[in-house]
């Protein structure tokens, strides 16, 4: 899942949009009640669609039919802490796993359940890895402490896979040399990532030989965030090697980004365009004044919602703890999502990094 595909999910549907949510278990023996509990969400499904006079019967059966279709080619390995399907008339139907519980539930309404989506994307890292080389170029996906290798755009790309004719036309006299074939295959490769990258931005870590990586600054040419390098040839490495390689490249470009957001939220402060803690700046997120919005990653809170709508957090109470009409689980997950909506920024640091501004606070865009 990437950015374009979370925003497109997140927009209205024709009712009855299904949203089934299901915590899941990793490993045996807690694992095998998890088909049981799949099979009495779906049953739910079927009756409620079967009883709810706005559906139509045809619909509700196909409806019904594409989520089992859909369960039928789900593969227990694959399987996390949070289970989340989608069904809409038309046909669509999206699954998806994801590494934090959620609260089953199945939902109708004209929107997709999102939200536990939206917190499982927004508050795990994520990073491309490029492995430069000359006989192979492959792009990982990096999700926190999981790197995923990318197969879209021709990654993973070798030499051959260009066009001869294209190799001869399109370099420069420039780089018209023995060099030429390689350096155009990084000028591709470059074109490739940012195609991947203008549907989900994420800073870019580049491993390679000194030579290949001074080839991708040249074509790059600044219109990629270089969060680090790792200097040395690693186009056979395996997932294991390129995430311990990763590792201290990306928290030193997170101990460098942390600064620069407590540089920027005290010039805010300066221009009065600022807001802490999470009564003050839900209340401006919640008008879509919310220009950046920052927040330890570890920080959650339940609220209530009252008659007129208003979220009243609930301090010093953990999530989960407080049940009935009215709660909201996590009001900093919905005050992420109400961000989101109104294309704000979003950027999480390391809990206890905001202890001066309440754990949670916000550039303003006026």
């Amino acid at each position: 899942m990437d950015a374009a595909t979370l925003s497109e999910l997140r927009r209205p549907r024709s009712y009855p949009a299904v949203s089934v949510l299901m915590p899941t278990n990793r490993r045996a023996p807690d694992n095998q009640q998890d088909p049981i509990r799949l099979r009495n969400l779906l049953a739910e499904v079927k009756r409620r669609l079967r009883d709810d006079p706005e559906v139509p019967s045809q619909e509700a059966h196909a409806l019904y039919d594409g989520l089992e279709k859909a369960v039928q080619g789900l593969d227990p390995a694959d399987a996390e802490e949070g289970l989340v399907l989608f069904a809409a008339p038309g046909g669509e139907v999206h699954t998806f796993t994801i590494d934090q519980p959620v609260e089953e539930r199945v939902v109708l309404d004209t929107t997709f359940a999102t939200r536990d989506l939206v917190a499982a994307f927004t508050r795990r890292t994520r990073y491309w890895l490029l492995v430069l080389s000359d006989n192979r170029t492959r792009l990982w996906d990096g999700r926190g402490e999981t790197l995923t290798q990318v197969e879209r755009e021709g990654f993973p790309m070798s030499p051959e896979s260009l066009d001869e004719a294209v190799v001869g036309k399109a370099a420069p006299p420039s780089i018209r040399d023995a060099n030429a074939p390689h350096q155009l295959f990084v000028r591709r490769t470059v074109e490739a990532l940012e195609k991947i990258n203008a549907r989900d931005r994420r800073p870019v870590i580049i491993a390679g030989v000194v030579r290949a990586q001074a080839w991708f600054d040249e074509e790059a040419g600044g219109k990629l965030t270089v969060a680090g390098r790792i200097d040395g040839a690693y186009e056979d490495a395996p997932a294991s090697v390129l995430m311990d390689l990763a590792r201290p490249v990306l928290h030193a470009y997170e101990d460098l980004r942390e600064v620069g957001v407590l540089t920027e939220l005290e010039a805010a402060r300066g221009l009065k365009r600022y807001a802490a803690g999470v009564k003050e700046v839900l209340s401006l997120v919640k008008e879509g004044r919310g220009e950046h919005l920052v927040v330890e990653r570890g920080y959650h809170l339940p609220g209530l919602r009252g008659a007129d709508g208003v979220i009243d957090p609930l301090d010093d109470t953990s999530p989960g703890y407080v049940k009935g009409e009215g709660v909201v689980d996590d009001v900093v997950d919905n005050l992420i999502e109400a961000q989101l909506d109104y294309g704000g920024e979003v950027t999480f640091v390391s809990d206890g990094f905001l202890v001066d501004h309440d754990r949670i606070a916000l550039v303003t865009r006026f």
